[in-house]
């Protein structure tokens, strides 16, 4: 997730660390927060990979600031990461939230739509906090713990409210591919 991060938010424009950590904060919040000890290894390795490169400005104080740029490469490599996620980042609601962030960078809405029909077929199938002796997923109406009832209760309504919001912009993306 950091790496996909990393390079949505300099596809968008190039930043210096500070602002990319912040970025990226904003975008996981405390949910998973990032330190330094990964962003700037991760900053590094995607520059020998050549997905990046870093460019010295002069800095508002007396020390120099390093900007960080996508090159063609990096471009080219979160197009294709968004085309083609891997499966953690359909099933993890926070990755996919981070796929879903910089999505409109893969402009084809075929491949857009695919990739939220994937997230859809993964939300309908059945699944739970908690299952019973038989492996069954069990439901809210079966939990007699008010706690974990209510677990299920919210995430029951965040689904619904994720499919639907899934149904409508598959819709929308599938007319946009008919109407190109």
């Amino acid at each position: 997730m950091l790496t996909l991060a990393i390079l949505g938010f300099l596809y968008d424009r190039p930043l210096h660390g500070y602002e990319l950590k912040s970025r990226i904060t904003g975008l996981t919040g405390h949910v998973r927060p990032v330190s330094d000890g990964a962003l700037y290894p991760a900053i590094t390795r995607l520059e020998k990979a050549g997905l990046l490169h870093r460019r010295t400005e002069p800095g508002s104080g007396a020390a120099p600031r390093q900007t960080l740029e996508l090159t063609d490469e990096g471009r080219a490599e979160l197009r294709r990461r968004l085309a083609d996620p891997e499966q953690a980042e359909i099933t993890d609601q926070i990755r996919f939230f981070a796929l879903a962030a910089f999505l409109h960078h893969l402009a084809d809405p075929t491949l857009q739509a695919a990739v939220l029909r994937r997230r859809l077929a993964f939300l309908d199938a059945p699944s739970s906090f908690f299952y019973d002796g038989d492996g069954q997923p069990v439901t809210a109406e079966r939990e007699p713990n008010p706690f974990r009832r209510g677990m299920l209760l919210v995430a029951r309504a965040s689904t619904a409210a994720e499919r639907a919001w899934l149904a409508e912009t598959i819709e929308q993306l599938d007319a946009d591919a008919a109407g190109a």
